[in-house]
């Protein structure tokens, strides 16, 4: 049996958690990486009510799914942001265009979420940092090297005290390299894991899709941070630059045939997923798969079970026997 196939819930987050789990489980997923927003896990009711916990371990086991990560990407957003009104579509709405409360809010919830985490057996939450310089990634009006690093470092400064809590209960925190975060590419990644280099607390969910269309090569990035890639997102992206379009999408949304790249189905992109398989049997990575579906252009259903099979047979096992052996006897 290969490593196992999750699926990420964040974009199934209308469904009631029972329902989503039937589904998962129907569509051939392993388990899931819960979100904890919508349908998901409500962070604040898990840590106090440990009922509620054992209502969500339940319903995984009555579906035959395990968890070995939850996600709590929006939350972590509003705590390194820059004052931004579309946060309110993350916080609490008495907290809408209240900035400082809500990365007060923010802060205090992912503290919580390791104790959450360890109460449900989960090692990882996985995550976004959000980011104080995101709108000045074009430097004009020019902007300072020491901008930019007063930048990271006040994610430093966000971020230390709840890594504290993730230290504490022996969970993993893996950033998911994404743009709109502090790191969201292969040299902001080295600069933050530089910064956080006292922290082993602190890694990476590596998800190629963010990679592919930016120029980065997702399995040489792979292969770099390795010792810091704590969850794998399964999530691919086209590239279909026509002379029109442009790499920066135009403000045009997601889905739209004009952009010059979009997330696609797993198989259905540029993502060269052998590759990253080859890198994970070599350096020994047993966690899981996880989906992240997201394709404009495909139903939802159909796309999920199809990338479900998909992982599963593109999840080959390392080779436990050199070939040339075989000539000696």
């Amino acid at each position: 049996m290969g490593r196992p196939v999750t699926l990420f819930t964040g974009q199934w987050a209308d469904l009631p958690f029972d329902e989503l789990c039937a589904l998962a489980a129907k569509m051939g997923y392993d388990g899931l990486e819960i979100a904890c927003w919508g349908g998901g896990i409500d962070i604040d009711k898990a840590y106090e009510d440990d009922s509620y916990v054992q209502y969500i371990k339940d319903t995984l086991a009555k579906n035959n799914l395990i968890c070995k990560a939850i996600g709590t990407h929006i939350i972590g957003q509003c705590v390194g942001d820059a004052p931004d009104p579309r946060l309110n579509n993350f916080a609490p709405a008495e907290l809408a265009d209240q900035p400082e409360a809500i990365r007060e809010w923010a802060i205090r919830t992912m503290k919580k979420a390791p104790v959450v985490a360890k109460k449900l057996g989960v090692g990882v939450i996985t995550s976004f940092t959000g980011s104080p310089i995101w709108k000045w990634l074009y430097s004009f009006p020019q902007t300072t090297e020491e901008q930019i690093e007063a930048g990271f470092d006040r994610i430093v400064e966000l971020w230390t005290p709840i890594l504290e809590e993730f230290r504490k209960n022996g969970i993993k925190y893996a950033l998911e390299v994404h743009p709109g975060e502090i790191a969201f590419d292969y040299w902001s990644t080295k600069k933050l894991l530089d910064k956080f280099k006292d922290w082993p607390e602190f890694g990476l969910n590596f998800d190629p899709s963010h990679l592919i269309w930016q120029g980065v090569t997702p399995h040489i990035f792979l292969n770099d941070f390795i010792d810091r890639v704590y969850h794998v997102h399964m999530k691919d992206a086209a590239v279909t630059l026509d002379g029109r379009s442009g790499l920066l999408g135009s403000h045009i949304d997601f889905g739209d045939l004009r952009r010059g790249w979009n997330f696609r189905s797993l198989g259905h992109g540029d993502v060269n997923f052998e590759e990253i398989i080859r890198v994970l049997n070599a350096h020994g990575y047993d966690g899981p798969l996880s989906v992240e579906w997201e394709d404009s252009g495909m139903d939802r259903i159909d796309g999920a079970t199809e990338a479900a099979a998909f992982v599963k047979k593109v999840d080959f096992k390392k080779s436990e026997f050199k070939f040339d052996d075989a000539i000696a006897n």
